[in-house]
């Protein structure tokens, strides 16, 4: 039986039941700036085509990250170093003294956000 015209090129997309959680919120932010970095590279965002189905697209990741912004949960200054070392890829470390406060800023928000984002399913 062959395909019909209409649904031969139709993108085949992963059920959001396949989609794969993230682990932490620090992964989640992760992935999220990897795609909004790709996005502003000029990627097209599809979703269910990456590696993994994941239960989101970036963009509700930001949305919970404005919502505690909002909710004055998290300053600023904790949504600024999340986008500093989330386009770098890796965490600030405690270790090193120049990025001690980051370390701190950075374990406040991720703490904050990770609560929403279980809510959502997002995170296990």
């Amino acid at each position: 039986m062959r395909p019909s015209p209409r649904t031969a090129h139709a993108p085949a997309f992963a059920s959001i039941a396949a989609a794969e959680p993230f682990r932490s919120a620090e992964e989640a932010w992760f992935w999220t700036m990897a795609a909004l970095i790709a996005r502003r590279d000029g990627a097209r965002i599809v979703a269910g085509k990456g590696e993994k189905v994941r239960p989101c697209e970036p963009d509700d990741v930001i949305k919970c990250l404005d919502r505690l912004y909002r909710q004055r949960r998290i300053d600023l200054i904790h949504a600024r170093v999340l986008r500093a070392w989330g386009e770098r890829g890796v965490a600030p470390d405690p270790r090193h003294l120049s990025e001690r406060a980051d370390a701190a800023q950075w374990r406040v928000a991720l703490a904050r956000l990770e609560w929403p984002l279980r809510v959502k399913g997002i995170v296990l």
